[in-house]
């Protein structure tokens, strides 16, 4: 996004306004044509975009009060990104979901090969079961060039991310505060980790202090950001299977570790499974059914052969219903030579799938890697 323009100073006012979310805001957007004009907007003009009492009477209450340059260079000051639907860095995976956030801050990087993610969620209390079946799923994903998602909590979370560093991988964490207030603050060295080597997100104005009521929103960008969503421990009612329910909402697998039949912690996860998640034990099992067992294949790939003509006629014939490469090679025109060869590296790329006598389906749906169901 070109800060030239002031947009930025608008997308974090308007994010501040209690009441404004991710459709109100669209509905200015639509009426208006940019959030500057919106922002500035008559109360009459505000009513007809369908701005309802309370949101507009937030909206024209925080007009008066915030200076939204000094929140602009607070962010610089503190060397944040603060990412927008209109920024073509958005994570594309979350910008596929309901709902997606309209403004991300983020410390630390975002990276295309965090594309390949999954989450990684369960209880504060865990086990040594747990922490030990979180360390080993974490570890051997990050080490399969897996990045993990979740949200720094204690427990279930904390195990995750460290194993992660420790095999070396990449981690996001998403926060239920500002990316300025950790919680909890004895994650403070963690969060410094996970800056160096990923990043924490929220969406969330800085300063914003962790409140109860916080954390189940920020669930749906923990799985949006997710190509899956793991639960490690979870009794009924807990955050994770939040977490696991707007995943399947938005289309992206669950996976469930089973436990104990003697253990609370284990019957959320034991529900799942009744309700078709994915039985993980190990893995193998995630890369299986996520469709990552050559990730790291296919980030190299991705990142040293971009797209070309060639790739773009493809993809523009090629569905999620099998189709030969010789029908293939007739419908575009081209050598079949010329298409097999590009169809490979199309297929290292994570781009297409062959399913079997030389026929292809795409493997990614809207750019982001196709999930196995």
């Amino acid at each position: 996004m070109d800060e030239s323009k002031g947009d930025l100073r608008y997308w974090i006012g308007l994010n501040r306004v209690q009441g404004i979310g991710a459709t109100r805001l669209r509905a200015l957007l639509d009426y208006f044509g940019d959030l500057e004009t919106a922002w500035n907007a008559p109360i009459h003009d505000l009513q007809q975009a369908g701005l309802d009492k309370r949101s507009l009477a937030n909206l024209v209450k925080l007009r008066g009060e915030i200076d939204l340059e000094a929140e602009v260079a607070k962010v610089h000051r503190l060397g944040l990104q603060v990412l927008t639907w209109d920024d073509p860095d958005y994570p594309r995976s979350l910008r596929q979901v309901y709902n997606a956030p309209p403004l991300l801050y983020v410390r630390g990087r975002l990276e295309r090969r965090d594309e390949w993610a999954v989450a990684i969620v369960g209880t504060r209390q865990a086990s040594a079961y747990g922490r030990e079946a979180t360390r080993l799923l974490a570890g051997g994903l990050a080490r399969a060039g897996v990045t993990i998602v979740s949200g720094m909590a204690s427990g279930v979370d904390t195990e995750a991310h460290r194993a992660c560093l420790e095999a070396g991988g990449r981690t996001l964490a998403v926060l239920g505060s500002g990316v300025d207030v950790i919680y909890p603050p004895q994650n403070a060295r963690l969060a410094a980790e996970i800056v160096e080597r990923g990043a924490i997100l929220s969406d969330y104005a800085l300063g914003t202090k962790p409140d109860g009521v916080n954390f189940p929103p920020r669930n749906r960008i923990v799985s949006g950001l997710s190509l899956g969503t793991i639960v490690v421990e979870a009794d009924i009612g807990s955050g994770a299977l939040i977490t696991a329910g707007f995943a399947a909402e938005q289309g992206r697998a669950v996976l469930a570790v089973p436990g104990s039949i003697l253990a609370r912690g284990s019957r959320g996860t034991h529900r799942l499974i009744q309700q078709g998640a994915r039985l993980v034990a190990n893995v193998t099992d995630v890369l299986e059914e996520l469709n990552l067992t050559m990730v790291s294949e296919q980030a190299q790939a991705q990142a040293t052969l971009p797209e070309n003509e060639t790739e773009a006629v493809l993809l523009r014939h090629i569905s999620t219903n099998p189709l030969h490469v010789d029908e293939l090679g007739r419908a575009v025109g081209l050598p079949i030579a010329q298409v097999t060869s590009t169809l490979a590296l199309m297929e290292l790329k994570g781009m297409v799938r062959q399913v079997g006598g030389m026929h292809y389906v795409l493997a990614r749906e809207g750019g982001v890697p196709y999930v196995v169901e």
